[in-house]
Order: C-alpha cells, then sequence, then structure tokens
C-alpha cells in the first residue's frame, strides 16, 4: 500500500499508516493465553481462570499494546524503505477506535536537517602561545611550598629560628584569637568564638576584621566596629554594624621548606633532586598550557562553526538534550548533598538555549565528518590514550582501564573527532598567533 508523507514544514512531516484489525488475531489469543497463565482470581487455580474473564480484564489493554506495537513496527519499515533520517522517536496518534476493522495511526516525526557549511576561509581564530620558562616554574614551586606551610610562635627562638624581633600579627601569620560581637550591645549568634584559628590575607575573613587584627600582639586586645554588607549570608546581621572585640591568643609566623633535595623528595622525585623536580614540573606545566590553549582554540572554532552554518534544529533532539542536562544537574546537586536533591523542580526551560546550541553543534560535526571524512582512526585512539595514560605512576593500568570501558572509549573517540574538526577548521581558516604569559593564559576561559 502506498503511503504519503506529508511536510509541515521545516523538519516536521506526518503519514498515516493503516492495518487490519484481523492482521492482529493470532498475537492477539497468544497474548491473553499468556496473561491468563498467571492471571489470579479468587475462586479459581492460577491458570484456570476462564477466558471470558481473562478477555473482559485484559482485552482493552491487550488491543492498545498491540496496535500500537504494529504501528511502530511499520512506521520503521517505512522508514527505512524509504530512507527517512529520523531526527528522533515518532508520535503514534490512533485515529480510530480499539474495535474498528481498519486500525488507522498519524505518525508525527522529525528528520534530520540539512546543513548548509559556511566558508571556513572566511574565518579568524587566535591561537596562543606560551613558552614556560624559570620564573614559572618557580612560582609553581612556591604553590608545592606554601601546601607544605607550617607555624612558629613569634619571638620563640626554634630549629627554624624566631620569625624576626617583630612580634605583632603580620600578613600571612596565622593568629589564633577570641571575640565576640554586639549589636545595639548584645550579642548575637554566630558572633562569638574561642579559640578561632585563621591566616591573615587568605580573604577568610571580612576586611575589617583582618585589618584590625594587623599588628596586635599576643596578649592584646582591640574593639572596633564592623559593618555587614547588605548581602551578608546571615540575615539577621546583614547590613547592620556590629561592636566587636578580639583578644589574641597567639601569633604564628609561616615557615616554608627550602627548595632542596629533601623537598625534592618530599614531592615524590626519589631521583635527581631539585633539577629533576624542576624538569617534572615544566613537564606538568607545558602540558597544562597544552590543554588551555586547545581548550580555548576548540571553544573558539566551535563558535565560529556554529554561527558560519546554517541548519534548523529538530525539536525532539533539543527536547532530549533539556532532559539530559536537567538529570546531569540533579546528579551534581546530588553528589553535592543538597537535601531532596532527587526531587527538586528543576524547569527544562532553564536549559533551552543550551540544548539548542549542543544540539547544532552536534549535527555541525557530524555532517562535517562525514563529508570530509574525519572520523577518528583506531591508531589516533591509541596515541591520545597513550598520552593520557603517561602522566599516571602505572600508564599500562591506565591503558587496559581506558579500552575496559566501552563509554570511556567513546569519549576518546569524541575527543579524537573534535581535534580532527579544529585541525580541518584551521587548515582553512585565518589563524592568528598570540604570544601571551602563563598568568594571562590561566586567567582566560
Amino acid at each position: 500500500m502506498a503511503v504519503q508523507i506529508e511536510n509541515l514544514g521545516q523538519l516536521d512531516r506526518k503519514v498515516t499508516l493503516e492495518f487490519a484489525r484481523a492482521d492482529l488475531a493470532k498475537a492477539r489469543e497468544a497474548r491473553l493465553v499468556k496473561l491468563g497463565k498467571t492471571m489470579k482470581m479468587a475462586g479459581f487455580r492460577p491458570g484456570k481462570v476462564p477466558k471470558n474473564i481473562v478477555e473482559k480484564q485484559y482485552g482493552m489493554q491487550v488491543d492498545f499494546e498491540l496496535q500500537f506495537d504494529k504501528a511502530s513496527e511499520l512506521f520503521y519499515e517505512l522508514a527505512q524503505k524509504e530512507k527517512i533520517a529520523l531526527a528522533g522517536q515518532p508520535r503514534l496518534e490512533p485515529k480510530s477506535e480499539l474495535e474498528a476493522d481498519t486500525i488507522v495511526f498519524d505518525a508525527l516525526f522529525e528528520v534530520l536537517p540539512e546543513v548548509k557549511i559556511g566558508d571556513f576561509s572566511k574565518a579568524e581564530v587566535t591561537k596562543y602561545l606560551t613558552e614556560i620558562a624559570d620564573p614559572e616554574i618557580d612560582r609553581a614551586i612556591d604553590v608545592l611550598r606554601k601546601q607544605q606551610v607550617h607555624y612558629h610562635p613569634r619571638g620563640e627562638a626554634g630549629h627554624h629560628g624566631d620569625g624576626g624581633a617583630n612580634t605583632a600579627a603580620q600578613a600571612g601569620d596565622q593568629v589564633v584569637i577570641d571575640f565576640v560581637g554586639k549589636i545595639d550591645g548584645v550579642e548575637f549568634a554566630g558572633g562569638k568564638a574561642e579559640n578561632f584559628e585563621y591566616v591573615l590575607g587568605e580573604g577568610r575573613m571580612l576586611p575589617e576584621f583582618e585589618a584590625a587584627t594587623l599588628g596586635l600582639k599576643a596578649g592584646e586586645s582591640k574593639t572596633f566596629p564592623l559593618a555587614f554588607p547588605a548581602d551578608y549570608h546571615g540575615k539577621d546581621v546583614a547590613g547592620k554594624t556590629a561592636e566587636f572585640t578580639i583578644t589574641v591568643k597567639s601569633v604564628n609566623w609561616p615557615h616554608l621548606p627550602a627548595v632542596d633535595d629533601a623537598f625534592a623528595l618530599s614531592m615524590g622525585v626519589t631521583e635527581g633532586g631539585v633539577a629533576k623536580m624542576r624538569a617534572e614540573v615544566k613537564e606538568n606545566l607545558d602540558r597544562e598550557v597544552k590543554r588551555r590553549i586547545t581548550s580555548l582554540l576548540k571553544n573558539e572554532v566551535m563558535e565560529k562553526l556554529n554561527s558560519l552554518c546554517e541548519l534548523d534544529v529538530p525539536k525532539s533532539l533539543v527536547a532530549s538534550e533539556q532532559e539530559r542536562l536537567v538529570e546531569s544537574a540533579r546528579q551534581d546537586l546530588m553528589q553535592r548533598g543538597i537535601p531532596n536533591a532527587k526531587d527538586a523542580p528543576i524547569p527544562a526551560e532553564m536549559f533551552a538555549e543550551q540544548a539548542t546550541k549542543r544540539v547544532r553543534l552536534g549535527l555541525i560535526l557530524g555532517d562535517l565528518v562525514k563529508q570530509q571524512n574525519l572520523a577518528a582512526t583506531a591508531d589516533q585512539i591509541k596515541t591520545e590514550i597513550d598520552e593520557q595514560a603517561a602522566t599516571y605512576e602505572d600508564p599500562k593500568e591506565v591503558v587496559r582501564w581506558f579500552y575496559s570501558n566501552p563509554s570511556r572509549l567513546k569519549d576518546i573517540e569524541n575527543l579524537v573527532l573534535e581535534d580532527n574538526v579544529i585541525k580541518y577548521f584551521t587548515s582553512l581558516a585565518k589563524v592568528t598567533d598570540k604570544a601571551i604569559s602563563f598568568e594571562e593564559l590561566s586567567k582566560l576561559n
């Protein structure tokens, strides 16, 4: 029977499916017999319920299920025969009664769009260049040193010295204090603590609090006003001014480990000392530079692809992507321990723009990969896995970990595919190299 596919505009299509109810008779009988074998009813042994009762209980349900199954089967046979590029699942709408001799369904569906690839030679992108030199290595090692910082009481002689003649609290010092805050002469909740410890300059406390502590010595006290910001997280005190009194219990100066072979050993460098440690730090920084530069270039290329290519976006794919983003957001809330995150209302509409952009890019990439043969090869996937595994202590185990899970392999395949697209795009576009420092690179998103 010939079928007419109706064009409802853009990507929406409709086809009417018809079949005889009699064609389902054998399947209907078999389904009812199967249900009858497990049906339980008072006064009858299991499997011995009369056929007319089984029919009365399940007849309409079986008709409904079989007719939808048949309509779905006919639709996908048609889609395969006509080589319809489906964008998603069809929506099947029954147009006849369950008992009708001829069953009629409308199948409404979307097709994948035609992607009009733009002229990449008109695009301009920036590729950042960053060299890692001694200053960057020194700064990275300073970060590692600060991770091993320990404190000594100011003025007390010890193995690492006494911290100097000035025993007053200075920036970078760890202080231990008692404090009490009052508003209109009355203490308020959360405004009092004993043996409270923090490091000056880390920004953990409000600026007025830190300013009042600076310059005080152990045993000294100070009273000062503190105006809470209007948007302060403590609603009871937000926008109000309190009077705090602090008493310094101890002032401790920071001691950073010397950059020597012992420090290198503490960083896991068993041979080669400081020189080897610096080489490994540079290797890690180079790897980070490569990752950031690749990420920035990828983001810019994807933006250009999105703007240079034209296509209609299937609503069904956007809806599916919104659902996926909602579920991802819910999982994130659950992992962060948010109460009732599983049932938290997360409107799909808030992800509409993001979902649309992702679907657009996915369709553009898919079309481009197909047209230009940019799919990831097995050798490329192996190379990427080997490069990632090399950063771990046991590369062979990491390689095995990747190849033991199809979803992990798929992630690597997608990564390589994106790299192939970027290389193809930049081979045609105008690429401007721009040298920037590591610090500048770190600030770019």
